[in-house]
């Protein structure tokens, strides 16, 4: 291949109203999302911070519970982005079709490229927050 069919993108604010649309109709299903979203750290944070943490003892004078709720913040931060930019992009790329509907209107591949990377980081952003109220995660 040539060396001047590779570019740097092209971006433009043309990506905002492709983010918009995520988030719209992610306000519709919001509800379920954050239910699916939460029970899931909520139940490592059962079985093993009140399960195993009564069995351990305090990390570096902190309560294994706090120690592991750190990390579930995490986890749960990191999985929310991984999921929304693997699985959902893909099913809008692939069996919605999505990605071929907004690009027969007058946006470019690398907006569509850039709004699914912003709303990823973006649904990073809600997941983390959901968890400010846990004891030691406020800062």
């Amino acid at each position: 291949m040539n060396a001047h069919h590779f570019s740097l993108p092209r971006l433009s604010f043309r990506f905002f109203p492709i983010w918009r649309r995520h988030m719209l109709v992610w306000r519709k299903i919001a509800a379920t999302s954050i239910i699916g979203h939460i029970a899931d750290p909520m139940i490592y944070l059962l079985g093993l911070g009140y399960g195993l943490g009564s069995l351990l003892p305090q990390m570096g004078g902190t309560s294994y519970m706090v120690f592991l709720a750190a990390g579930t913040v995490c986890y749960s931060t990191m999985n929310s982005a991984s999921f929304e930019a693997l699985y959902s992009g893909f099913a809008r790329m692939h069996e919605q079709r999505t990605w071929e509907a907004i690009l027969n209107t007058p946006v470019t591949l690398d907006d569509v490229v850039l709004a699914e990377i912003l709303w990823a980081a973006s649904k990073s952003l809600m997941s983390a927050r959901r968890f400010w109220w846990w004891p030691g995660c406020s800062g």
